[in-house]
């Protein structure tokens, strides 16, 4: 008998798991995965192109049933489990299967925060965080005419580029005056908005919202000094939460998310835990190269060939919006005793900024020409020494070499 290897959750994190345990260990376990949604493994990521109709759901899929069966994993879809048994070792599902496991790997994913205003459960409030999500909003789109996205982080202004791809007039909400302000500086953040305007898209900045308004379906969002937008459509895009209630259930140790170590190991050590449901020396997750690195990691100890440990990096931003090129990594912020390399080029929309600490680069913010970002990375991942060619390091990587 194998031993019984249980995953808890069918996307991203837990099936790129797997699949890096089935490249070290193909026939270590016998496998079983329970997932929420009636799918196979899809790539998350691209469902602001499937909004945009850049690309259909068939596109984004990653793992197929005939895939799950050609690498003999039973697949339970549309079928989440909502109790662990620690001391008997097995997981129930909704339906009310049983299975047991030797490990179990918990990738529970995160859920979409939605604003508990007056309104939030209306016919027309939607979440941007599945296919399901994806299929209402385009349906919206086809019947009616004005969306209202709340939240101008990286997600919403690509769900609001979806919506206005597909012909609605869009609202976007923000409740400070900097738009992706967890990535960019405000110079960036204005050119953006600028670039997104000129598209048709319209900003309420410095919002609070506190109403949704409706009979029986939305037909508006209020804010707090009273004035009103109309809205068919509310996407709701103001951050999400580590979904760790199943794990808290069953007693594992939490704080805001569930709490691995640098195995990925939880505090039971037959259960691992990857993704955005994870708190990992204070740090919780939302972008794909961490995640990934976790699957690598995670992967390995399950295998049995225990040498990884994983060591958090920085990750880079870019935002997928056609014609609008953006960049950010590291710190951009800087602090006491960094310094800034700037350069401006308002007509031909380009900015760029390169935060120094001492001789090396510590965050850069690129907006309009991108081309080099993945160099200004690579020198902040090796913390290369630029004294060198600080003065032509704005100017690129080519005129860098010919400098040299």
């Amino acid at each position: 008998m194998k031993p019984a290897l249980v995953v808890v959750g069918n996307g991203m994190a837990g099936m790129r798991t797997v699949e890096e345990l089935l490249k070290l260990a193909p026939d270590m376990y016998d496998i079983t995965v329970f997932g929420a949604e009636p799918h196979g493994n899809y790539n998350r990521i691209l469902l602001s192109p499937v909004l945009a109709g850049e690309k259909s759901v068939d596109d984004i899929m990653l793992n197929t049933r005939e895939w799950y069966a050609q690498n003999r994993i039973t697949l339970h879809t549309g079928d989440p489990v909502e109790h662990i048994d620690r001391k008997r070792r097995l997981v129930r599902a909704r339906s009310g299967l049983e299975v047991r496991y030797d490990r179990l790997l918990l990738a529970t994913g995160s859920r979409p925060f939605i604003i508990p205003v007056p309104g939030h459960q209306l016919p027309g409030v939607l979440a941007f965080r599945d296919i399901n999500d994806v299929e209402q909003m385009l349906a919206a789109a086809r019947d009616h005419r004005h969306a209202v996205v709340i939240g101008g982080g990286l997600l919403g202004l690509e769900a609001a580029n979806g919506l206005q791809r597909q012909g609605m007039q869009v609202t976007v909400v923000h409740v400070t005056d900097t738009l992706m302000n967890q990535q960019l500086d405000k110079p960036a953040a204005r050119l953006l908005q600028k670039a997104l305007e000129a598209k048709g898209l319209t900003f309420r900045m410095e919002a609070q919202t506190s109403a949704i308004v409706g009979p029986e379906r939305v037909t508006a969002v209020r804010f707090a000094d009273g004035s009103e937008v109309p809205a068919d459509l509310v996407v709701m895009t103001a951050g999400v939460r580590p979904n760790i209630e199943l794990a808290k259930g069953s007693g594992l140790h939490c704080e805001r998310a569930i709490v691995v170590d640098d195995t990925l190991q939880t505090f039971d050590p037959r259960i691992y835990a990857v993704g955005e449901c994870v708190q990992h020396r204070r740090a919780t997750f939302g972008l794909v190269a961490p995640i990934w690195e976790q699957a690598r990691v995670c992967a390995a100890h399950l295998a049995g060939a225990g040498h990884r440990r994983y060591v958090q990096q920085v990750t880079p931003t870019r935002l997928k919006v056609t014609g609008v090129d953006l960049y950010s990594v590291g710190d951009f912020i800087g602090g006491e005793g960094s310094e800034d390399l700037v350069l401006r080029d308002p007509r031909r929309g380009v900015y760029k900024r390169l935060v120094l600490d001492g001789s090396r680069i510590s965050g850069a913010v690129l907006y309009g020409d991108v081309q080099d970002g993945p160099w200004y990375f690579d020198l902040i991942q090796n913390r290369t020494d630029i004294s060198s060619m600080r003065n032509h390091l704005l100017f690129g990587q080519a005129l860098c070499a010919q400098a040299a």
